[in-house]
């Protein structure tokens, strides 16, 4: 459905604010996807995203404050979504060695092995956009690329 008739306006004052507001609706669409996909697995789209990045350091630790520069939703406290995951035994933080001020946090068996479950089913999310062509996503992400460019 057009931007128009979502947000019932016809007006724009140009391209550049139509396309700013059809980003920025856009993104709330998928993110509510997510989020309703998530709640499946009692995740948030930010415990999911640090789960993910702590399985691409595994089986390093890295620090919070590195798990948030590395974060899609960079304005998200990476300290205590790290502590809810511990709650739920999927990492595990301790001290840094060489750094006293620093938490290093590590995904658990049980983490990976949450990952791997979710994994069966995130062809879901990819669906949601499968009304778009290979090459038209590789379109769409070049020009995303190129508007934070």
């Amino acid at each position: 459905m057009k931007l128009e008739e979502e947000i019932k306006q016809k007006k724009f004052r140009n391209e550049y604010q139509k396309a700013t507001l059809n980003v920025i609706y856009t993104s709330n669409w998928l993110l509510s996807i997510q989020k309703a996909f998530f709640s499946k697995f009692q995740l948030t789209q930010q415990q999911y995203n640090v789960l993910r990045i702590l399985k691409g350091q595994h089986p390093n630790a890295i620090s919070t404050s590195e798990i948030r520069k590395r974060m899609l939703d960079m304005n998200s406290d990476s300290s205590r979504i790290v502590d809810r995951l511990e709650l739920k035994t999927w990492v595990t933080k301790k001290v840094c060695d060489h750094d006293k001020r620093l938490v290093d946090v590590s995904i658990t068996d049980k983490g990976m092995k949450l990952l791997d479950q979710i994994e069966g089913y995130i062809v879901d999310l990819d669906r949601v956009i499968s009304n778009l062509s290979v090459e038209e996503a590789e379109g769409l992400n070049h020009l995303l690329d190129k508007m934070r460019g």
